[in-house]
């Protein structure tokens, strides 16, 4: 008699969970499931994008601070007057 009752305890704890897994996928593929499953794609997708874009953004930062200090031009006011161009020699 116990032994039946096992039986029973375990087939409807197996029935239910089976019941359980059926009517989640039955709900996966209906039109709002395949749409909520599509949105969760896309805001993950959305977020590698724009971590993505700052990443690069800040490298074009960084390059293009290094493009200039190396090579932008010297303000005038910083040169001075009777100081010859660099790369030639003074004459006199």
């Amino acid at each position: 008699m116990i032994g039946r009752l096992v039986y029973l305890a375990a087939g409807a704890a197996i029935g239910g969970y089976v019941v359980h897994r059926v009517n989640r996928a039955r709900r996966s593929l209906t039109p709002g499931g395949i749409a909520d499953r599509v949105e969760g794609r896309v805001s993950e997708y959305r977020g590698a994008l724009q971590e993505l874009n700052e990443d690069l953004a800040e490298a074009v930062r960084e390059e293009e601070a290094e493009l200039l200090r190396r090579y932008a031009p010297e303000p005038r006011a910083l040169r001075s007057a009777d100081a010859a161009p660099p790369g030639r020699a003074e004459r006199g």
